[in-house]
């Protein structure tokens, strides 16, 4: 530690609300590794959907809104009492950043110093035991979004690849989350898979993660993005907001993997097979759905909702980027003092892929 900077700079959430909660700063204590930690020197980090929803209190069962509502500015009336991943009040100032790719700089007790110089991704799922609960990087604990991040030395895992910095911090929380949805979801080869939001981080994630295992994609997202969505490997693309069930029809697919959920959820039982299996991992559409249960039991659905992870989803996942069978989809990068100008972009959804945020040189 003696030959690091005792500043660095980094984004402070100051606390639940608009744009303005965000605040750069270059007088920031740098993390001490503790019992067990890793000092990371960051070298990427991107944008998510949860790094909004968590500032603006968006998991808070206060509001029924989607996302975008209260993206730039917040929302009215929250409740601060449960307004985080784990359903508990959030402390702040915190530094978020969900997704992280850096190099161990330092270590703490009981960590071999050999650690030091590993180039690591950092698992943004953290187990924390076996009742389905976790921690969440850049959430419940500081995250990527500054100078420094120190990390359970378990949870920073070293990566081979030839990817840079940018490319690879694309990846660990979309990816993770797609590939767990499609685990659970036992997507196999021949199914047919309806991906919603097909065009965001995670959607685009998914694309790429069905395909690896040989099944057809039915990708929904802007129209303008077609192209793209094809080239990445989707069978067909379906503009947003068209009627789904004039699209396709009644039970034409295996699989739904659902991120948007919204006003056209009712449709999406309704176009899954007997047996079908529909997995859930956001609701940038809007939270509160109508569903007919009478469709869930004589079809024999499985509805799955896609939070918790095992570590073998994060293990599998670095298997394919470093045998590059998933590539990276950066959009843009940006440096860290552009945050805000980077989620209002994240927010205005003209891309496909992943902001990555640079931190200082």
């Amino acid at each position: 530690m003696n030959k690091l900077p005792k500043k660095m700079s980094g984004i402070l959430l100051t606390g639940h609300g608009g744009l303005d909660k965000l605040e750069y700063r270059t007088d920031l204590p740098i993390p001490i590794p503790g019992k067990g930690q890793v000092l990371i020197k960051v070298g990427a980090s991107a944008i998510n959907n949860t790094d909004i929803n968590t500032r603006i209190g968006w998991y808070s069962k206060a509001v029924v809104e989607q996302t975008n509502a209260g993206a730039r500015e917040g929302f009215e009336t929250i409740s601060d009492d449960d307004a985080s991943w784990c359903g508990l009040p959030m402390t702040f100032p915190r530094i978020q950043g969900a997704d992280c790719c850096g190099e161990i700089v330092a270590v703490g007790e009981h960590i071999s110093a050999d650690r030091i110089g590993e180039r690591v991704l950092v698992r943004t799922l953290q187990e924390t035991g076996t009742d389905f609960t976790c921690i969440t990087y850049g959430s419940e604990c500081d995250g990527a979004f500054a100078e420094y991040t120190k990390a359970d030395a378990t949870e920073a895992f070293p990566i081979e690849s030839v990817l840079c910095d940018a490319e690879l911090a694309s990846f660990p929380c979309a990816y993770s989350t797609a590939e767990n949805m499609v685990e659970r979801a036992n997507v196999k080869a021949g199914d047919t898979v309806l991906i919603t939001g097909a065009s965001g981080g995670v959607g685009s994630a998914a694309v790429q993660l069905v395909r690896r295992r040989n099944a057809k994609v039915i990708a929904i997202c802007s129209e303008n993005k077609t192209e793209q969505l094809l080239a990445l490997g989707a069978d067909r693309v379906i503009a947003r907001g068209q009627n789904l069930l004039q699209a396709l029809s009644r039970n034409s697919v295996d699989v739904v993997i659902d991120l948007v959920a919204g006003k056209q959820w009712s449709e999406l039982p309704e176009l899954l097979r007997k047996g079908g299996r529909y997995a859930v991992a956001g609701a940038i559409g809007g939270p509160i759905v109508e569903l007919d249960v009478r469709t869930l039991y004589l079809k024999d659905l499985s509805f799955l909702g896609c939070t918790y992870q095992p570590r073998s989803v994060f293990e599998n996942l670095l298997r394919y980027v470093e045998r590059g069978e998933i590539r990276p989809l950066v959009s843009k990068q940006y440096p860290l003092t552009e945050i805000k100008s980077a989620q209002q972009d994240f927010m205005n959804k003209k891309f496909i892929g992943k902001l990555v945020l640079l931190p200082p040189k």
